[in-house]
């Protein structure tokens, strides 16, 4: 697990887990294309200006750039991982589909998976499921890449893009 670490100028809190029950279950349905099970997820956590307690054009402005810098960062990830002989996709915090691969019959709620891996709560916002940070509140953004490599190999990767970028660990 990672502490807050500075990317592009905002912190993320990034961490590595087997799959959830849910995710080990419906695998299948969330990437169909993929021929190996999914072995690990990478729950990445931006820190938001604003809390999300509803919908305003300013919040919404953040989401955009929050969901951007995600799938810059995830897709780095999911490149490097797939240059090692893995399986890797990330999924898009907006529509819960995957972006590298075909999309399946089952979407990926980054609140639930998020709930389930962190024991994070949640609350009902302007009729959203939003996370509730033990120290950040509802300002967090929540997205999740998932792979065919172990937790232990997805770190390794996460941390070598981090250390590439200047950042320590």
């Amino acid at each position: 697990m990672y502490n807050f670490l500075n990317i592009w100028p905002l912190f993320v809190y990034c961490s590595t887990h087997p799959p959830s029950s849910y995710i080990r279950r419906y695998g299948s349905q969330l990437l169909p294309g993929w021929n190996l099970p999914i072995a690990s997820v990478l729950i990445v956590i931006q820190p938001c200006p604003a809390e999300f307690v509803e919908r305003t054009p300013e919040n919404e402005q953040f989401k955009s750039e929050l969901r951007d810098r995600f799938l810059t960062f995830g897709c780095q990830i999911a490149r490097e991982l797939q240059k090692l002989g893995y399986l890797a996709d990330l999924f898009d915090p907006r529509s819960g589909l995957p972006i590298m691969s075909p999309a399946g019959q089952r979407r990926l709620d980054d609140v639930a998976v998020v709930q389930s891996m962190l024991g994070y709560e949640t609350s009902d916002r302007s009729g959203c499921c939003v996370l509730v940070h033990p120290t950040l509140g509802t300002a967090i953004y929540p997205s999740t890449l998932a792979s065919s490599a172990l937790p232990a190999a997805l770190k390794l990767v996460v941390d070598k893009i981090l250390i590439n970028s200047g950042l320590s660990i």
